[in-house]
């Protein structure tokens, strides 16, 4: 499979993987036929990326952290848990710490396996998605951490549902800036469910502090923000700084994490950094890249621990026509470099 811009998709290509709604249901199955009709209609709910099969990388296999049913399970469980809140019903917290369960055993299953956030997103499920990614992240960066079976899990309820309070609709204009800022709002409906870890509900609050002391919304220096939220703020950013589109494209990875190093011991923890850069491909598999030596091809595999350093596979035609293909090992070839990502 390939990772390609929308605007690079033609008619007839194979979708590479499934598309989901905002409730976990399926929009395009993969391996569909793209027609132009479904191409444009991508475009206009909000898909910028896709996967698209290519019969040269038929044997790529792009490695998930969590199964596709896990992920339709929590997008589907966000839907609910967002439509409660939104309408001002109680939610299930036995539902979401049963969905997490189900999350925390795909993570622990495949932790060696580093993140891609390639998941398609749309208009409708990209909250969802998001949520997703930063639970995942933070689960992942957790482990690294030390963190026993049961920090794990009030580290994922957080998570998961750290931006709640976006949510939750303000009635009293007497509130002051802080108490209406979506951290504060999200901390007041996870505190008032007892069944949750009080500490799930600082994640919600504290995961827009930081070590600096400028963060919102109470400005807490490096240590009284708890663990939790100095994980969480590390994969809340960067899944953000990747699709967030406010501002233009979003950030390639290796542009993501560049930025984020430059934060480091200020607005994000350094430690947390550490742990982070070890879970994320900076160059996803499926990519399309330059190398140092000019040479075109994709990204086919990775090294866990050198995010960097990826294996890269180039095909070229000779001057008879027939197809060389050739796959280049970063981590051994140590004077290339990838120089250029295509989008």
């Amino acid at each position: 499979m390939k990772y390609v811009n929308i605007e690079s998709v033609e008619p007839g290509q194979y979708l590479g993987k499934t598309i989901f709604s905002s409730n976990g249901a399926i929009l395009l199955s993969e391996g569909v036929q793209l027609t132009v009709y479904m191409i444009n209609t991508l475009r206009r709910i909000g898909v910028t990326m896709l996967y698209i099969k290519d019969p040269s990388l038929a044997d790529v296999v792009i490695e998930d952290v969590v199964s596709e049913e896990t992920k339709r399970a929590v997008m589907q469980q966000m839907g609910e848990t967002m439509a409660s809140i939104r309408s001002g019903k109680d939610f299930s917290t036995k539902t979401v710490s049963v969905t997490i369960d189900h999350l925390l055993s795909d993570v622990m299953s495949n932790k060696e396996v580093l993140v891609q956030l390639t998941d398609i997103r749309t208009k409708d499920n990209a909250m969802y998605v998001h949520a997703l990614n930063v639970c995942m992240m933070s689960v992942l960066m957790g482990i690294n951490q030390g963190l026993n079976q049961l920090q794990l899990k009030e580290l994922a309820i957080g998570a998961l549902l750290h931006d709640v309070g976006k949510i939750e609709l303000i009635t009293d204009d007497s509130l002051g800036d802080m108490k209406r800022h979506h951290t504060w709002r999200g901390f007041e409906v996870l505190k008032s469910k007892r069944e949750l870890s009080l500490l799930s509900a600082h994640v919600a609050f504290q995961h827009h502090e930081q070590p600096d002391g400028q963060g919102i919304p109470r400005g807490l220096d490096a240590d009284q923000i708890h663990l939790y939220a100095k994980i969480v703020a590390v994969a809340n950013l960067y899944d953000n700084l990747l699709f967030d589109v406010s501002v233009g494209r979003g950030m390639l990875p290796h542009e993501a994490t560049e930025l984020m190093m430059a934060m480091s011991g200020t607005k994000l923890d350094h430690d947390v950094l550490i742990n982070f850069l070890k879970i994320v491909s900076i160059y996803p598999t499926g990519s399309s890249v330059r190398l140092s030596t000019k040479e075109t091809g994709v990204v086919v595999g990775q090294h866990r621990g050198l995010p960097s350093r990826p294996i890269v596979r180039v095909v070229k035609q000779d001057v008879d026509g027939v197809l060389e293909v050739k796959e280049i090992d970063l981590a051994k070839h140590t004077t290339v470099f990838i120089d250029t990502v295509l989008m």
